[in-house]
């Protein structure tokens, strides 16, 4: 026998019965038996225990089940001090309970077909049990209490391994049927045993020294409780003394034999209808099943739709995201080509700084600093300088303006006070009433005030500076380089992609410390331009009159470096061809060594080398667009030139940039900069060292260390996107 096992779980047939024969044997009026036969239990439930215990019930139906224990846990055989009739057939009982002596009352134990090994000594207790069938079991011997069972008529022993009778079975003289296998035995002997019973007894009871007496003498006697002791070997008296109660007795048992056969009917009426309710229960069971095999093929079919159109989603989602896998790596791609540009653009103007320089510093302080002659005092045209300032002055103005009226504004937006209402709106009347002024006035004005006129000339110097120039037109790629970087990061995050995020953060660190040396240079520049202006305003202190509008004018009739070079010997087309290709800072070079169209479709790389041009792939470049132009130009007649009029002053144009980033991919020019902290403004905000874009001005205030990479802030830098 297995030491673990799984209780099998009884069928809902079964679990009908026993809940039908338990509510049955509760009913009033019911008769004293529990029938819980083919119930598949494989143990007596605890409410059959407590319905014998409290109806009193005598007989106790359990056959063709699964028992292997009569006696489950927290249970007691008291319970069934009252049952006359135990049928425990067709089970797989191994024991009976050592304490089954306390069924006094029991008559009948039918216990055929189990695998009981043996009896327990304590059956010698049942004094009333008539009737003890252990057929087809695993018995090797008998017990002898059983000597002890005075009121035992049948006992059947067969189809089991017993081979010896024991000899206190003599004792029993009310022993009518003993049926056993008489091939096997061997006490009492084979012959003996094929005579019946009777011939058994006699050979026990001469075995024991005892006189044998028919059973039926002592039949009604044992039958009754209070039974004379002295009186069971006795052959005469009992007859004469229980005849009365004989008839009694068989009068009892025809009624129970009638009552046993009225619920024989009953039970097979019982049956007829159950096996009726079971028909039914099996069309509607098989009604449930079609209508549950169409259900599943219907949710089977609309699994399998939906597992295709989820295949189909899913083969999207992967093109999709190999899509935007591929566009980022083309961004990272491009963003990688114009940072390594701008590193070599970098290079060389560095290369060429000094040069510029040199002439920039030369033609300022030859021109700035010689002495105002009395030709350039009368041909001082005072209106058209005096406006030209006007107008510099109220675009620095306006700038500023504007500038502290959107900073105020985004303020007020923030803490929602109505007193910072009131200083903006007290701002923009003083906007409103300087663009309101009276030009004529404004004109007289700084035809009086001299420091008017010097600040005028000082914007006008910063604007028309080539090397400051040159310096905010990096600062300006290098701040759209690193906000792009960082729209990128923040796209590569949202993707859970980690490929080139090191290489990312290397170009944006090689970035910051670009943009850091140019905000030093820029510094630098500023205070090489004051120390410039002080020295002109050392000059100044002659008193001389318009002074400063006669530098204004100067500057203002200053030619661009591209024309003076043109002037001295450049072709227009050459010109444009080095601006063209970015190289600007080569024009110096060009128009030193006056080196013309027809010398480059002469020249090789090398030659340019050696003039200065460092690039290799530039030198190609020059060499070919120079070659396509005199082709064209061979192609087509030349035009006349137009004839040169007076040069008027005019504001300064800015020189086109030299380096331009490619436009970024709709992915990231959609995903707008938004703050990574109140999720709500534009990012505006650049943290050095690290080089992120990713906060605006209200949150970064209390910000010390980067909401991305977590490094400390060393600086921040404002930025002012374009509309």
């Amino acid at each position: 026998m297995p030491l673990f096992f799984r209780k099998r779980k009884p069928s809902e047939e079964a679990r009908k019965r026993l809940e039908y024969q338990m509510c049955l044997a509760k009913e009033a009026g019911a008769d004293d038996i529990l029938d819980i036969s083919k119930c598949e239990l494989s143990e007596i439930p605890f409410g059959a225990f407590a319905t014998c215990k409290v109806l009193q019930k005598k007989v106790l139906i359990v056959h063709t089940n699964h028992l292997t224990s009569l006696l489950p846990k927290s249970c007691s055989l008291l319970s069934l001090a009252t049952i006359k009739v135990l049928d425990l057939h067709d089970n797989q009982l191994t024991a009976l309970p050592d304490d089954i002596g306390q069924l006094t009352a029991l008559q009948v134990l039918n216990v055929e077909r189990n695998q009981l090994t043996y009896l327990p000594r304590s059956i010698g207790n049942l004094i009333q049990l008539q009737t003890l069938n252990v057929k087809d079991n695993r018995l090797k011997e008998l017990p002898d209490t059983l000597g002890e069972l005075r009121s035992l008529r049948t006992l059947d022993i067969s189809e089991s391994e017993i081979q010896r009778l024991p000899q206190m079975l003599a004792h029993v003289r009310t022993l009518e049927t003993l049926s056993l296998d008489a091939s096997s035995m061997v006490y009492p002997p084979q012959e003996v045993c094929g005579a019946g019973t009777e011939a058994i007894q006699q050979f026990l009871c001469k075995a024991s020294g005892l006189e044998y007496y028919p059973p039926s003498q002592y039949l009604l006697p044992v039958l009754e409780q209070d039974g004379a002791e002295n009186s069971r070997d006795s052959p005469s008296g009992p007859t004469d003394r229980f005849s009365s109660e004989e008839v009694d007795w068989q009068n009892r048992f025809s009624d129970y034999e009638k009552r046993k056969e009225q619920k024989t009917l009953e039970k097979l009426e019982f049956e007829r209808r159950l096996e009726l309710g079971q028909r039914e229960h099996a069309q509607l069971l098989q009604q449930s099943n079609s209508q549950k095999d169409e259900i599943l093929q219907t949710v089977k079919e609309e699994q399998s739709r939906l597992e295709q159109g989820l295949s189909e989603r899913q083969r999207y989602l992967d093109a999709e995201r190999q899509r935007l896998q591929e566009q980022l790596k083309q961004t990272e791609q491009n963003i990688s080509n114009r940072i390594q540009k701008l590193l070599q653009e970098n290079q060389r103007q560095k290369k060429s700084s000094e040069i510029l320089k040199s002439l920039e510093n030369e033609r300022i302080r030859m021109e700035q600093l010689m002495s105002i002659t009395q030709e350039e005092t009368e041909n001082l045209r005072r209106r058209e300088i005096a406006s030209a300032m006007q107008q510099m002055l109220t675009e620095s103005c306006n700038s500023r303006l504007i500038q502290m009226a959107y900073e105020s504004q985004r303020q007020n937006l923030v803490q929602q006070a109505c007193s910072s209402m009131a200083e903006m709106d007290e701002r923009f009347q003083q906007i409103l009433s300087w663009q309101q002024m009276d030009q004529n006035k404004a004109i007289s004005q700084i035809l009086q005030e001299s420091a008017m006129q010097k600040a005028a000339f000082q914007a006008l110097q910063v604007k028309k500076d080539l090397m400051h120039r040159q310096i905010r037109k990096q600062i300006k790629l290098i701040e759209t380089e690193l906000l792009q970087l960082t729209q990128l990061e923040l796209k590569r995050k949202s993707l859970d992609t980690e490929a080139l995020q090191e290489m990312i953060s290397e170009q944006r660190w090689v970035l910051s410390s670009l943009l850091q040396q140019l905000l030093k240079e820029k510094t630098q520049r500023e205070e090489e331009l004051r120390e410039i202006l002080t020295e002109l305003e050392a000059k100044s202190e002659t008193k001389q009159e318009n002074y400063w509008l006669i530098q204004y004018q100067r500057l203002l009739n200053q030619k661009p470096l591209s024309l003076k070079l043109q002037e001295e010997g450049l072709e227009r087309q050459l010109v444009a061809l080095l601006r063209e290709l970015s190289a600007e800072h080569y024009l110096p070079i060009f128009a030193h060594h006056r080196i013309s169209l027809d010398m480059l479709s002469r020249m090789g790389p090398g030659d340019l080398a050696k003039v200065g041009v460092s690039e290799a792939g530039l030198r190609h470049q020059i060499l070919r667009r120079a070659q396509e132009l005199l082709d064209a130009t061979r192609a087509r007649p030349e035009l006349p030139k137009p004839p040169q009029g007076e040069v008027l002053p005019t504001a300064p144009e800015e020189l086109p940039e030299a380096v331009r980033p490619s436009a970024p991919c709709a992915e990231l020019e959609a995903q707008t900069s938004e703050c990574v902290v109140c999720l709500e403004r534009e990012a505006q905000m650049i943290f050095l060292n690290c080089g992120h874009v990713c906060c605006c001005q209200q949150c970064c205030q209390p910000l010390r260390t980067c909401p991305l990479c977590r490094q400390d802030i060393a600086q921040r830098l404002r930025i002012y996107h374009s509309r």
